[in-house]
């Protein structure tokens, strides 16, 4: 066996990880480079069972990697995202892989000792084998195993960052490409800014958004949708941080545009996907050069939950490409009754318009000499809609939001000047230095939806109200507006207003000190309502 007993920073193990990967036959695997001769080079011969490391090869164990993980600890991997997979979470992934596609090619980014690779190997006896890393001593690690388990004459490795492959590598084969592995979790400050440029550039060509904070496994998405084909699959275990955070963005429109998502298994916290990083962890599967209609989220406790990586909600396209974040659009719902849905399903839900200064934006009819035009009768206290009842059928006891085009070049020159004579006493309120003026395109445009068929208050020690919205009127932000994803019939809108009011409790929504329920949009949204089937038929 490989002797690590010696301490961590001895020359002794790095000598003897060398050496017994150059006894197993690393050499033997096409795509030697340099750097891996002067790496074996270096190192002076140590004894080594190389039989013993043949036989847990053999075996289906990974005696190099556990190695090396021994060698250098989670801080001194950190800097090249070494983190190893589990052998479970690999036969999970390869599993699932065998369900969609039988590769012409596989191909592992980030290789480090070839787990991924040497399992592909086995799962599919006529794939070609392409692994990819930009550590020499895993390249020879991923090599020694690979001819260790009898797949050198199919297999190459190449010592590289996998952004720098394009097409000019072949990633292709003839046949569909399987891209499978765990890309390495490195954060943005540990990224050069070449490869900073690259990713900016590279999404905005595809006409995507990126961001210079996103961690190297956001690259690794990138790259694969770059050098895929239509057709190519692909499953990838990472950090699970590109859900909800803005730089993660780009991955969530890829999954949706042009990597086109299959599933996502979001691994709870407890389960240590990682063992020796404390992050936590998502399988993403993909088929390239799709827009799904849907992708199937899933949340497991364990590994041995994973499975072949079936099963999950499918979540409409739609509500993935509003949400900003995708976590709780993940969340395990009760099992909803026959021919019931979700209102998401149905309805966008939309929180009102944030004025920034009620005091400036918000007025009656007989306080301003502002035109009726630039006056919206508005929804603009939560009181309103309970004591409205089921239906909103007046605005007169509504107070009105200015709301003024964002290009006041249109206005009458009339209304210009009474305009600008209101402009200047907001001025003088501070109405134009507030956070929300100041993010606005124009600080004097508030910018109201569209008059919502259905609006709902969603913070009180009371289930929400739900009213329907027969005057037309306008909301801020103490309420949410329901907006019909089709046409519905009002009868419809009625029906689908009185079950949301029948239906609803307090317990759906997040319950915070002192009894206070708050539905935040995503969260009314995952309300269980009757299908339209449903509705439309009156049952």
């Amino acid at each position: 066996m490989v002797r690590m007993a010696s301490p961590l920073h001895s020359r002794g193990c790095v000598d003897g990880l060398v050496t017994a990967a150059v006894q197993l036959g690393a050499e033997s695997v096409a795509g030697w480079s340099d750097d891996e001769t002067a790496l074996v080079a270096r190192s002076a011969h140590a004894r080594v069972d190389v039989g013993h490391l043949q036989e847990q090869i053999a075996a289906g164990g990974d005696p190099l990697g556990d190695a090396f993980c021994r060698l250098r600890n989670s801080d001194e991997r950190r800097g090249l995202g070494q983190t190893y997979t589990p052998p479970g979470i690999v036969a999970s992934m390869m599993e699932w892989a065998a369900s969609e596609v039988n590769p012409a090619r596989v191909v592992d980014p980030g290789s480090g000792s070839g787990r991924f690779a040497v399992a592909a190997g086995r799962r599919f006896p006529e794939a070609q084998l392409f692994a990819v890393d930009v550590d020499p001593l895993a390249t020879l690690m991923t090599r020694a195993t690979l001819a260790a388990a009898g797949l050198a004459s199919r297999s190459r490795v190449v010592l590289q960052d996998y952004r720098a492959l394009g097409q000019a590598h072949g990633v292709h084969a003839e046949g569909p490409t399987l891209f499978i592995g765990n890309p390495p979790y490195v954060r943005h400050h540990q990224i050069d800014q070449t490869w900073k440029r690259w990713l900016l550039h590279t999404a905005a060509a595809r006409g995507n958004d990126a961001s210079g904070l996103a961690g190297l496994h956001v690259h690794f998405f990138l790259a694969t949708a770059e050098y895929g084909a239509r057709g190519d699959v692909g499953a990838f275990i990472t950090s699970a941080e590109w859900l909800d955070v803005n730089y993660g963005r780009l991955v969530r429109q890829l999954l949706l545009d042009g990597l086109g998502g299959l599933s996502i298994h979001v691994l709870d916290p407890d389960a240590k996907p990682f063992g020796d990083a404390l992050t936590t962890g998502v399988i993403t599967t993909f088929r390239l050069g799709s827009r799904p209609k849907s992708i199937r989220l899933r949340q497991v406790k364990t590994v041995e939950d994973l499975g072949t990586l079936e099963g999950g909600r499918p979540v409409a396209r739609e509500r993935l490409a509003e949400a900003r974040r995708w976590t709780p659009l993940i969340r395990v719902s009760p099992k909803l009754p026959e021919g019931w849905i979700e209102l998401g399903e149905l309805c966008r839900v939309h929180r009102g318009a944030v004025t920034g200064a009620n005091d400036v934006w918000v007025t009656r009819l007989n306080e301003t000499d502002l035109p009726r035009e630039l006056l919206f009768p508005s929804v603009t206290r939560a009181r309103e809609l309970f004591a409205a009842g089921d239906t909103l059928a007046a605005v007169g006891h509504l107070r009105c939001v200015i709301d003024l085009p964002t290009d006041l070049d249109v206005l009458d020159p009339g209304v210009r000047k009474v305009v600008d004579r209101f402009l200047r006493r907001a001025k003088k309120q501070g109405a134009h230095e507030g956070y929300i003026a100041r993010s606005r395109r124009a600080w004097w445009t508030v910018g109201l939806r569209q008059p919502a068929p259905i609006l709902a208050t969603y913070m009180a020690r009371r289930p929400p109200a739900f009213v329907r919205n027969l005057a037309d009127a306008r909301h801020i932000n103490i309420a949410h507006g329901l907006y019909p994803r089709q046409p519905l019939a009002e009868a419809v809108l009625d029906k689908l207003a009185a079950a949301l009011r029948s239906s609803v409790i307090v317990g759906q929504g997040r319950t915070y000190a002192g009894g206070l329920t708050k539905f935040e949009p995503r969260e009314m949204e995952r309300v269980p309502v009757p299908s339209l089937g449903l509705l439309a038929s009156g049952t």
